[in-house]
């Protein structure tokens, strides 16, 4: 059993494409980041670092004490080793969807997620910030595009590359951009959405989080963190 940690985010949406890509029972834990339940005690000490996902393994691979693990791509690369499935075993395969997986987790998650927040949550509109970030997001796109033209997933076989990639360009019309502008992309997206396990997994997302507009204490809550919160 896997005890998930999570809220409606492209992040929290990589682990429950996994979990029912790969059929392992787990358990969702509601962390409404909105409501700042990410401060919590009792969440903290799984994720010291008060974001969303988490999981804690109850029946780890190496059977001892339950595991808390915390950071999205480092919880995709535990359950697929954990499960054998997503991963390749041979070296050369393996780097390569690790490559891709840090590719999301480095650029772009990040890149895509400064352009939501000049986009869309920041008070003011700074145009320098949304035309730099708008930019970004669509030069990743192409390095995507790219990548896809010669094969049907990132890296060969559909993996945890892939779910990794997916949940943060499904809201590309929110990041000023077009799939029309990246046939290969949007390509693999399409059958990236139709697999049923990804299509559980959104369907489950409606059910965790039935109210999804960020409001203004919700953005001092998510916008205003320090050291001392």
């Amino acid at each position: 059993m896997i005890d998930l940690y999570y809220w409606t985010t492209p992040n929290g949406h990589k682990i429950t494409i996994f979990l029912e890509e790969s059929g392992l029972d787990y358990r969702i834990v509601p962390v409404n980041i909105g409501r700042g339940d990410q401060f919590q005690p009792d969440f903290l000490k799984v994720a010291p670092n008060n974001r969303i996902p988490a999981i804690v393994d109850l029946a780890p691979i190496d059977g001892g004490t339950p595991l808390p693990i915390f950071e999205s791509g480092a919880i995709l690369q535990y359950l697929a080793e954990k499960t054998s499935l997503f991963l390749p075993q041979d070296v050369r395969g393996r780097s390569e969807t690790m490559q891709w997986l840090f590719w999301q987790m480095g650029g772009l998650g990040p890149m895509a997620g400064q352009n939501h927040h000049f986009g869309s949550y920041a008070p003011e509109k700074i145009p320098y910030a949304i035309e730099r970030y708008v930019k970004e997001t669509n030069r990743l796109y192409g390095v995507l595009d790219k990548r896809l033209a010669d094969r049907e997933f990132v890296a060969g076989a559909y993996s945890i590359a892939d779910m990794a990639i997916y949940p943060w360009i499904v809201p590309y019309e929110r990041q000023g951009q077009t799939l029309d502008d990246f046939a290969h992309l949007k390509r693999w997206f399409a059958r990236v959405a139709a697999r049923p396990a990804v299509q559980r997994a959104y369907a489950l997302a409606s059910t965790i989080n039935t109210a999804p507009t960020v409001d203004e204490d919700a953005k001092r809550i998510l916008f205003g963190q320090t050291a001392k919160r």
